[in-house]
């Protein structure tokens, strides 16, 4: 229960973060007397950036009440240094690891596949809900590394390893 109150107060500093990013974003100089391109104004990113970050606060906020109405065993529960130390791990062995040894598309796929199970997977849960996990966490894993991999190389036009 304590961590779904958790959920909710961080959803709500998201939100109110995400809605920050959009407004600076929308109130930045647009650069109009240098006939600057609409797709490359400045406060481009802070605007995405901000609605995506609403987006999944309030999926998180609405996410938390299922939570709490779950009362399954997850592989962590609660905030723990033992959650601190797997996020850290991960995203060291992503970063220093598989970024620049795999390409950038596998790369993402294995390190948001293995963060989700890490973080979603139900270990006592039944067969329907573990199967229903991994195949979540496939699907997302596919689209942020999908989504990510399109953005960087066709929008920024970043060469990506």
């Amino acid at each position: 229960m304590r961590m779904a109150q958790a959920d909710r107060l961080t959803a709500v500093i998201f939100l109110v973060l995400g809605l920050a990013l959009l407004a600076g974003g929308y109130t930045m100089d647009r650069l109009e007397i240098r006939r600057i391109h609409p797709a490359s104004i400045p406060g481009l990113v802070p605007m995405i950036l901000g609605v995506l970050l609403s987006i999944c606060a309030i999926l998180l906020y609405r996410s938390s009440y299922a939570k709490a109405e779950r009362n399954e065993a997850m592989v962590f529960t609660g905030g723990s240094w033992a959650r601190l130390a797997t996020t850290a791990v991960i995203c060291t062995l992503y970063a220093l690891g598989l970024v620049g040894w795999l390409p950038y598309f596998w790369a993402t796929f294995i390190f948001t596949l293995c963060f989700t199970l890490a973080f979603s997977f139900p270990i006592g849960g039944a067969r329907r809900a573990q199967a229903i996990s991994l195949a979540a966490g496939l699907v997302l894993a596919f689209g942020v590394a999908l989504g990510s991999s399109l953005l960087f190389e066709k929008l920024f036009l970043v060469r990506l390893p």
